[in-house]
């Protein structure tokens, strides 16, 4: 087994809300500033247990997101071991294949890979995350008549392809990333919740 890997996404950027990257369109502004933090809930990794720890991403899409060309800094969180972090990089790489390499294939440049404490909590559809002293997102998802979440579902782009994502609204985003150019602090634009389920033999 190669990995096998389930949890919960977070995700904001610049865009308005829906994120027309999700449908395969240009970003709003032209070029994207996104993160995601992906926590794992439960995850292994050639036999490495990755279960409790997060990754996060900060990322510069130049154009649409199809195009791929991202520029990104991984940040791996400060509670795995060195077995852990080469592990997790070695699936957001590419390089284990499967359901995760058909997303991050759309990277052109790994900026840097930091480690740094990861704070990640979802509760009652609403989710926060933190990464060191770099970035901030705390989100609340779009409800429909019944109270539940919006669901985005069959979209061309997805970073968690195979499960449904929630259509969400960052109440606050701050990212601070130097090696990408990026000083980011916004209300009010596109968020996504998600939970995911990766497996690859």
């Amino acid at each position: 087994m190669a990995y096998k890997l389930e949890g919960r996404l977070l995700e904001v950027c610049n865009c308005e809300v829906l994120c027309p990257c999700w449908i395969g369109e240009a970003p709003d502004n032209g070029t994207c500033e996104a993160s995601v933090a992906y926590h794992f809930d439960k995850g292994e990794i050639d036999g490495v247990d990755v279960s409790g720890l997060t990754l996060g991403f900060a990322t510069f899409i130049p154009g649409n997101v199809l195009d791929g060309n991202w520029r990104v800094c991984i940040f791996v969180d400060d509670n795995a071991s060195i077995e852990q972090e080469e592990a997790l990089l070695s699936v957001y790489k590419g390089e284990k294949g499967g359901p995760v390499a058909d997303v991050v294939r759309l990277i052109g440049e790994i900026v840097d890979v930091k480690r740094a404490p990861i704070t990640f909590e979802v509760h009652e559809g609403k989710g926060k995350y933190t990464i060191g002293e770099s970035i901030y997102a705390e989100m609340e998802p779009y409800r429909g008549p019944g109270g539940k979440p919006t669901r985005l579902v069959e979209s061309i782009f997805s970073s968690i392809p195979g499960s449904p994502a929630y259509v969400a609204k960052a109440n606050s985003f701050k990212m601070d990333s130097p090696e990408l150019g990026l000083n980011v602090n916004i209300k009010g634009h596109n968020a996504i919740q998600g939970y995911f389920k990766f497996e690859a033999q």
